[in-house]
């Protein structure tokens, strides 16, 4: 069963701040990058940075540190955030609301948050934070049988271009380690009401942490749905992990209708490869007519 709709944007808009100790306070005072665009209107472009965060622990130090994640965020400097691995309230990072954290500090007023692991304290999830606003969104269960449980973060973005209304649906994925189960999950995803409905040039946006090695998901279920995979496929698929020397793809983008890529990497900084076990890619989006 689906679960139902997680609203988690009021909590991190207006006057009021969430607690924020002293070293992202200092990070905080001292970006240099400012944000000067109205909320929702863009040209045609838009940039997407998807990255298993990885509760912002570190894949060799083991050191949690989310200030490497918020300085990897802010140099690619994203329009929509999609981030797998976010931890609320967890002992293991000193109990942070993370999503409330990155949110306050990169300044991004939409999010939403579909928490799919609760331990016996906190819990951790997939994350969208967005300039733009959400208009819609759904946590879709996809946990299979007795695995671990995963979800499907779905969002409905509306931007504007000139004098025109534009509609992103954004899917933010955490995908099983199994062949069957992942297969069966992406089945489910695209029977789910939220995509079934959508014609073929409603503009569909689908990413995440696949746990896909082989790429198989954009060669099969993906492509049979008239997916497109941003990232590359084959040799020109921008390796992702593990971070400190990735060897496979398993962060994908994938994408539908009146869209188109036009530019894929993945992070290179050298803090990328610090701050996760994975590296985040960054698509280049832009949207067109139908």
């Amino acid at each position: 069963m689906d679960s139902g709709r997680i609203i988690c944007a009021s909590p991190y808009q207006g006057s009021k701040k969430r607690h924020i100790n002293r070293a992202d306070r200092i990070y905080l005072e001292h970006r240099v990058s400012c944000r000067t665009s109205i909320a929702g209107n863009i040209d045609t472009g838009m940039r997407i940075l998807c990255w298993n965060i990885h509760k912002g622990i570190g894949g060799v130090d083991r050191r949690y540190d989310l200030h490497r994640i918020l300085r990897v965020i802010d140099h690619y400097d994203p329009d929509v955030l999609i981030l797998q691995e976010v931890d609320q309230g967890v002992p293991r990072t000193r109990r942070h609301d993370q999503v409330g954290l990155i949110a306050d500090v990169l300044e991004y007023p939409h999010v939403e948050y579909g928490p799919n692991v609760r331990l016996r304290r906190g819990r951790y999830g997939n994350a969208t934070l967005s300039r733009f606003p959400i208009v819609n969104a759904r946590n879709i269960d996809l946990s299979f049988g007795i695995k671990k449980s995963r979800g499907a973060l779905y969002t409905e973005i509306r931007t504007r271009v000139d004098e025109h209304t534009y509609r992103l649906h954004l899917v933010n994925v955490h995908l099983g380690l199994s062949g069957m189960e992942r297969r069966w999950q992406v089945k489910r995803l695209m029977d789910s009401n939220e995509l079934s409905r959508l014609d073929t040039a409603s503009r569909i946006v689908v990413a995440g942490d696949t746990n896909d090695w082989n790429g198989a998901l954009g060669r099969g279920p993906f492509k049979k749905s008239g997916f497109l995979c941003a990232t590359g496929t084959g040799r020109r698929a921008s390796l992702t992990f593990p971070a400190w020397q990735p060897v496979s793809a398993l962060d994908r983008v994938f994408y539908r209708g009146a869209i188109e890529s036009e530019h894929h990497y993945r992070g290179r900084l050298r803090i990328t490869r610090q701050a996760s076990d994975h590296l985040p890619v960054i698509v280049d989006f832009r949207i067109t007519e139908r």
